[in-house]
């Protein structure tokens, strides 16, 4: 059975979404001389929280309906991998997962030539982030939402470590800007593969194990990227405070949905 159109627009609105948030972190960082540590600590842990409570609350349990125990942990497991490999062909350098502050990007030349690898680095990895927010989207709005918010939440430091160094290789900040905020359309591109490539087969059993791979996915990005990048702000507290948050705002909404 496929999928309303409506249904589709708005997931692809929530992606797009999502995904132009990069946009904001280029501006954050030309308009503001330091990150705001404490805040992105509590944001970076509070989109955490939503990500895994999400998965483990909602996504997965509503794929039972559908899928056995051993398709399930292969689908986990199989969204695991596709990020884990993705985010292992990048250099570390030139990876946007691996969290650089703007002040600290001021201070190394070497960053001068990962301009355009960083943007294409982000776009990479926001490609199965968008099939993550698409179909969330597509699930229902009271998962949909959140999960996007999220994403947009930790595309921001992203945006941040696209844009400084595209500056820096370019001397413009109109160029960093739209690197930064265009890198984010993969987002948008992976949501246009997951309908030509997916809805033309789709079925219940389909949606259970893109459900599943997509928990697996947030659930590694949150483990990997998230967690520790606010850890690397130096608050602590801050960051378990947001990711508990995150979680109960999460498990929140749902009782109230």
């Amino acid at each position: 059975m496929e999928p309303e159109a409506s249904q589709l627009l708005i997931a692809l609105a929530l992606t797009l979404f999502a995904g132009l948030a990069t946009g904001i972190g280029s501006l954050v960082a030309f308009l503001s001389r330091r990150t705001n540590t404490g805040f992105l600590s509590v944001s970076l842990g509070f989109s955490a929280g939503v990500m895994i409570y999400i998965s483990f609350m909602d996504l997965i349990p509503g794929a039972r309906e559908t899928l056995t125990e051993l398709q399930m942990v292969l689908s986990f497991f199989a969204g695991i991998v596709l990020i884990a490999v993705i985010d292992f062909l990048i250099p570390k350098e030139e990876n946007p997962h691996e969290m650089h502050l703007a002040e600290d990007m001021n201070k190394n030349n070497r960053l001068k030539r990962m301009g355009i690898m960083m943007a294409l680095g982000i776009a990479i990895h926001n490609f199965p982030e968008g099939i993550a927010a698409f179909m969330a989207g597509m699930r229902s709005l009271d998962v949909g939402i959140p999960i996007a918010l999220a994403i947009a939440i930790h595309n921001i430091p992203e945006g941040i470590a696209v844009s400084v160094p595209v500056y820096y290789a370019t001397g413009s900040r109109r160029k960093a800007f739209w690197y930064s905020f265009l890198s984010g359309l993969a987002e948008l591109l992976g949501a246009l593969v997951a309908i030509l490539f997916l809805f033309p087969f789709w079925s219940p059993v389909l949606e259970g194990v893109v459900i599943t791979a997509v928990s697996g996915v947030m659930v590694y990005i949150s483990i990997d990227e998230l967690l520790p990048g606010a850890e690397r702000f130096g608050k602590h507290h801050l960051s378990i405070l947001g990711f508990i948050g995150g979680m109960a705002v999460m498990a929140l909404s749902l009782l109230l949905l």
